[in-house]
């Protein structure tokens, strides 16, 4: 009997109807297993994985497979995205034993968890071998295939964390630059050779430190491959070769959330038309192609459509004059270099340069009839589940860049998905990290859950004034304090009272997001600068710890961690912005605070006539001045003399903090 009827992950229901009994993630699986003294299969991916898809073709659809599979092992299907705790931990083991990892991952463990074999994806007649051959040696040599078990979980949990430090200095953000500028790729941008994913977090901390070059050359190209949708906006997953041109065509919600961010920054700090361009279609993408019907944002669109990957995005020359005619057809691809760059003579869109000015209105009517034309294909699926952490790093991108560019579009659709996560995913306090159709999951949320989100409602909270997201900012990192700590100032992925796996997983490096500890250290130290809270700066210092271990030789890894730290270095700046909240010298002043390149800045506004309720405690004694609107600047509850006009504003903030 399949179980994955009522599941609420879309990749789970993706597999309900095939002939595996699957089960979902739970006691009860564990306990079937031990009742029929059989391994158990674990089989983890996600709905958007282009290889789980084949696996799940090639192998869960194929009658034959299924019965070796139900009749020798207590087959469960794992959510890498809804659980990534289990995901974590058996990942661990798939890369000491096999020394790579990757989706589908293939787990065979015993009844008690214990992985003694692991694997990512298996054709067919490979997999069924391999299930012969488990089951032979679970019946024949069971103390071996047990021992080995027990040996890799004591040997897992052995493994000993990163060795901490003080909060970097500038020395060590410095040789964190040298480290970065070695594996640089001058010609293409971006960090070592195929593939290459967008190095979101590191780009963040590089526009930071103002390190135009590595910083500028990467967001470029990125953006001008094809790696980027040059018809409807939004990033994909990762470049499968060294120089952003074809894509692995998935599309999520974590990479454009950040890399929204990112492009707004850069626009912040060079006025690039390229970056507002891009910034501003990544934004729509996200409102036009992820929000879901309760406001929050889907998790993202698979690579494959009508069993193809990337059949939704690529063109040939034919096909792009059968929809311009000639004359625009042969114009389109010429400049956008479709010349068989992928399958089957198809070409993936990329935008080498801009059309000139006298072309700039051809080039708008010859993208919108494309992007016409292909939404009369097959589109790729879409998991619709809500992520709580990623939704985080939407709030926060969406909320800036509605901001900077003057569209209050972008911050409503901000605000409203926070609506969506306090009145859904919030349970007694609590975190969940997963829903779907408004309806709540039952996984508990993870570090990152409550970390993102927290930065998110920060940055919410600066751009709109409503202390309603302060305060459960504040709420969601008392919870991170208080059941994450690992006691020696770092932080567990998973809280004190979460379900136990055979590790509590921790990992402080960043991987396509940032990592839970540094994305709390970020959310702690906002708070701290907000509400001058010596216990959430203090754990903010002492979770930057392994950064200076990162630094000189793993500078990658530790992108968001390194952000962070030349935000705390910087101090970091704190605008307190009072006054009438209709008045427009107020708007003026808060929106001057808004458009400021500065390291980390945290906004607080308010009327002037103190701290509202549940407000940060940085309007404290700050009120107009001579009846006008004023600003603050301050670091460290340390405020300059206030100023009343949007120019000595921006003086005040362009006296650069160190490492600008």
């Amino acid at each position: 009997m399949n179980r994955l009827q009522d599941a609420t992950s879309p990749y789970l229901l993706q597999h309900a109807g095939n002939p595996v009994d699957w089960h979902p993630w739970g006691e009860e699986a564990f306990a079937e297993a031990r009742q029929r003294d059989v391994p158990l299969l674990i089989s983890v991916g996600y709905s958007a994985c282009h290889w789980c898809h084949v696996m799940a073709h090639e192998s869960f659809e194929d009658p034959d497979t299924a019965r070796l599979m139900n009749e020798h092992f207590v087959n469960v299907k794992v959510d890498r995205e809804e659980r990534p705790d289990v995901d974590a931990v058996y990942m661990s083991a798939t890369q000491a034993m096999i020394h790579q990892g990757g989706w589908p991952m293939t787990v065979f463990a015993t009844p008690e968890g214990h992985p003694f074999y692991c694997g990512t994806y298996f054709p067919r007649p490979q997999f069924q071998r391999l299930l012969r051959g488990v089951r032979d040696a679970w019946a024949g040599d069971r103390a071996t295939v047990t021992e080995q078990g027990s040996k890799v979980v004591e040997a897992l949990n052995a493994h000993t964390t990163l060795p901490t430090g003080p909060l970097p200095g500038e020395e060590t953000l410095a040789l964190a630059v040298r480290n970065l500028r070695e594996s640089f790729d001058e010609e293409r941008g971006g960090f070592g050779g195929a593939p290459k994913f967008p190095p979101s977090m590191v780009l963040e901390f590089l526009l930071r430190s103002g390190e135009s070059e590595m910083s500028g050359r990467t967001l470029e190209s990125m953006a001008r491959g094809g790696m980027y949708d040059q018809l409807g906006g939004g990033f994909a997953r990762y470049s499968v070769d060294a120089g952003w041109v074809v894509p692995h065509f998935e599309k999520m919600l974590y990479d454009n959330a950040l890399l929204l961010r990112v492009y707004t920054h850069w626009w912040k700090a060079s006025r690039t038309p390229l970056a507002r361009r891009v910034a501003l279609e990544t934004a729509e993408w996200l409102l036009r192609e992820l929000r879901t019907a309760e406001g929050g944002f889907a998790s993202a669109l698979d690579a494959d459509s009508e069993g193809e990957e990337g059949r939704f995005y690529v063109w040939t020359p034919e096909q792009l004059r059968e929809v311009l005619g000639d004359e625009d057809g042969d114009w389109a691809t010429r400049l956008f270099e479709v010349r068989g760059t992928f399958e089957h003579g198809t070409s993936v869109l990329q935008l080498l340069t801009d059309p000139g000015s006298d072309d700039a209105a051809r080039f708008d009517d010859v993208r919108a009839r494309l992007l016409a034309a292909r939404e009369r294909r097959v589109r790729p699926g879409r998991d619709d589940k809500v992520v709580a952490s990623w939704n985080g790093l939407a709030i926060a991108a969406l909320a800036e860049t509605g901001t900077v560019f003057d569209r209050p579009d972008l911050v409503a659709a901000a605000r409203q998905a926070a609506e969506l996560l306090e009145d859904v995913h919030m349970d007694g306090g609590r975190l969940l990290r997963t829903s779907r159709d408004g309806r709540a999951g039952r996984n508990a949320g993870v570090l990152e859950d409550y970390a993102n989100l927290a930065e998110g409602l920060i940055a919410l909270y600066g751009v709109t004034g409503e202390t309603r997201w302060h305060r459960l900012a504040g709420s969601l990192l008392d919870t991170v304090l208080d059941r994450f700590g690992d006691g020696e100032g770092g932080f567990y992925d998973t809280a004190d009272d979460a379900e136990r796996l055979f590790q509590r997983p921790q990992d402080p490096t960043d991987n396509a997001t940032p990592s839970g500890q540094y994305a709390a250290a970020g959310a702690l130290l906002s708070y701290s600068a907000l509400t001058g809270s010596a216990r959430h700066r203090e754990a903010a210092y002492a979770a930057l710890g392994t950064v200076s271990v990162l630094a000189t030789g793993h500078a990658r890894f530790a992108g968001w961690g390194l952000a962070v730290a030349r935000a705390a270095l910087s101090g970091p700046v704190e605008v307190a912005v009072v006054g009438p909240m209709d008045d427009p010298r107020t708007r003026a002043l808060h929106r001057e605070a808004l458009l400021a390149d500065v390291p980390g800045l945290v906004v607080a506004l308010g009327d002037g006539q103190g701290v509202p309720p549940g407000g940060p405690e940085l309007l404290e004694g700050r009120g107009p001045v001579g009846g006008a609107p004023a600003a603050y600047v301050c670091r460290g509850f340390t405020c300059r003399m206030p100023v009343t006009t949007p120019e000595e504003l921006r003086a005040e903030l362009a006296d650069r903090p160190p490492g600008r």
